[in-house]
């Protein structure tokens, strides 16, 4: 195994890991970028208005595993959401998160 498999096989796992938790995946993309695709059952919240929807994400009392186009969007939006006491993982690219799903 590789260095970069054994990356990329931790991340796998560890969404494995949030998806048997029943976990949420949230979509912090654009709203154009959310409707030229998603991941299906997938809510989405864009990141620029986290912030102010924080509470729609506590309520669903669930582990989050935060998708964007590329993980950068995702990353901070899993770091937000952990500073507000939320289980969250950042999950990466949608279309590389869909492919673990």
């Amino acid at each position: 195994m590789g260095f970069l498999d054994f990356i990329f096989g931790a991340k796998k796992r560890q969404v494995e890991m949030y998806l048997k938790n029943e976990a949420v995946i949230l979509d912090v993309r654009t709203q154009r970028e959310w409707d030229a695709g998603h991941i299906k059952n997938s809510i989405h919240i864009p990141l620029s208005e986290l912030n102010n929807r924080v509470e729609e994400v506590k309520q669903l009392n669930k582990p989050i595993i935060a998708c964007c186009a590329s993980g950068v969007r995702s990353a901070k939006a899993a770091k937000f959401l952990n500073l507000n006491n939320i289980d969250a993982i950042n999950g990466g690219g949608w279309i590389s998160l869909q492919s673990k799903l």
